[in-house]
């Protein structure tokens, strides 16, 4: 295992995860990384990385598709996406293994690059990914908070927050709880303070984030 990879990961920081038996090329492409400012751990191996990695894994994966000895690239792309793995995935490829990168693809790899490959498309390939990874993680810890802001309401709450969204006004949503009015109100009052949705529109927003 690498001197990178020595404790199990953590979900502190994102990172550019680089996985290649190439040890020359490892050196090369984690110094091009390391310069333009990323943090980079280095794998020699598939088994090195599955060792060292835990959940909540931050950043992207450079991955090698041919590694002798062991799980490929594409081999460990699927068992990631089998486990739930959203990491993005930069396949590293040879001439010979532009077909199977393309699949890769297809199967939700972010992107394949060719080797040698250039220094510029590198570093904008990863930026390209880090970016995604970024964005999905501030949605899906939004989406965190909303449901937990969902959790509290009463089971009354989460009724009247479901039909107000759907656009019922207080005097059907009265009629088919069979309750007042004003009760309903209440209830809707409760639902926008317990949600911190300032508005009706930014309410049905955070509805369709949580779905």
């Amino acid at each position: 295992m690498s001197r990178d990879s020595q404790n199990p990961l953590s979900d502190e920081s994102p990172a550019v995860h680089l996985v290649d038996d190439d040890e020359a090329l490892r050196t090369a492409l984690s110094r091009l990384l390391r310069a333009a400012g990323h943090e980079v751990r280095v794998y020699a191996s598939a088994a090195d990385f599955l060792m060292a990695r835990s959940t909540g894994l931050r950043g992207c994966l450079l991955l090698d598709v041919r590694m002798p000895g062991g799980p490929t690239g594409l081999e460990l792309h699927q068992a990631l996406v089998r486990q739930g793995e959203t990491l993005p995935v930069i396949f590293l490829t040879g001439h010979g293994d532009i077909p199977m990168s393309v699949q890769a693809v297809k199967n939700g790899a972010f992107d394949f690059l060719t080797k040698p490959v250039s220094g510029d498309d590198l570093l904008k390939t990863v930026a390209a990914a880090l970016l995604t990874e970024e964005m999905a993680s501030e949605a899906g810890g939004r989406r965190r908070e909303l449901l937990r802001r969902e959790a509290v309401l009463t089971p009354t709450e989460r009724e009247v927050f479901r039909r107000v969204v759907a656009g019922q006004p207080n005097k059907m949503i009265a009629a088919e709880l069979g309750c007042a009015e004003r009760t309903v109100k209440a209830h809707r009052s409760q639902v926008m303070h317990k949600m911190a949705a300032t508005s009706l529109p930014e309410l049905v927003i955070m509805a369709a984030e949580i779905v």
